[in-house]
């Protein structure tokens, strides 16, 4: 494993991470009443796990098109199920750290309040008072919270599987294009600018069926018909979901690498 790698790992790492700490923002939003902000949170944190995936591509590409100039390239899939597997560790890993970042999203959101500033708050996280509200706000998973997931989830299973081919599709998406250009080397180009249809479908799915659906169930919470924890279980499963997307992700991935390269092929 090559340093490059470790790179494109750990970037898809984080980028899977920030992905999955903003459900907290949801649970925080919920907690304080102040919906607006949260969402606001939750869109920074997406934007800026959205924006980085498009750091990831060029790193990508220069892999693969150093393993054609190498001969090399019969160990681009190892490569490439490496990556999926990061971001299946980094989605587990943000799951466990739902507890503390909600706390912390908690704190951003007072702190907003009052100074109504995001660069101050920003600039207040890697202040000494921001990294102790960052120690005092670490929580490990309670057990109880686990056992209450036993408990009615507060969405059907119809939502979760559709957000889990959901992330699985977004998971893939770049991957693939970049793949299906390994796969057909002479329209590698064009294979590269296809991700969107595989990514087109899943945001789809995402902003049709499960944005809606926590939407309005934020709404339940805030006028009381439904309760505090069934709205953090709910966080819970998409996150199990999410988490179950990225590792299905790696049954997809060769199939939409094939698609893509037939689609590159026949426009």
């Amino acid at each position: 494993m090559d340093v490059q790698l470790v790179v494109i790992c750990l970037l898809t790492a984080g980028i899977n991470l920030i992905g999955t700490l903003a459900y907290a923002a949801r649970i925080a939003g919920v907690r304080t009443r102040r919906i607006a902000m949260s969402f606001a949170l939750f869109n920074i944190l997406v934007l800026v796990s959205r924006t980085s995936n498009s750091f990831l591509g060029p790193f990508l590409a220069k892999r693969i098109e150093n393993r054609l100039a190498t001969g090399g390239g019969d160990a681009l899939l190892g490569d490439f199920r490496m990556v999926l597997m990061s971001a299946t560790l980094a989605v587990a890993i943000g799951i466990a750290l739902i507890p503390t970042s909600q706390r912390l999203f908690v704190n951003a959101i007072g702190y907003f309040q009052r100074h109504r500033s995001t660069s101050r708050m920003v600039l207040r996280a890697a202040s000494p008072a921001g990294l102790r509200s960052i120690r005092t706000s670490i929580r490990a998973p309670r057990y109880e919270h686990i056992r209450e997931l036993t408990k009615p989830r507060g969405v059907g299973w119809g939502v979760l599987v559709a957000n889990c081919l959901a992330q699985a599709l977004i998971t893939v998406g770049v991957l693939a294009s970049l793949y299906a250009g390994y796969l057909n080397p002479q329209y590698r180009v064009t294979a590269s600018q296809l991700s969107a249809v595989i990514n087109g479908f899943a945001t789809i799915l995402l902003f049709a069926l499960i944005d809606p659906q926590l939407s309005v169930m934020t709404d339940d919470v805030v006028e009381g018909r439904v309760s505090d924890p069934l709205f953090r279980r709910t966080i819970i499963w998409i996150s199990f979901s999410r988490l179950a997307g990225t590792v299905l992700a790696q049954a997809f991935f060769v199939p939409a690498a094939s698609l893509v390269a037939w689609i590159a092929f026949v426009v």
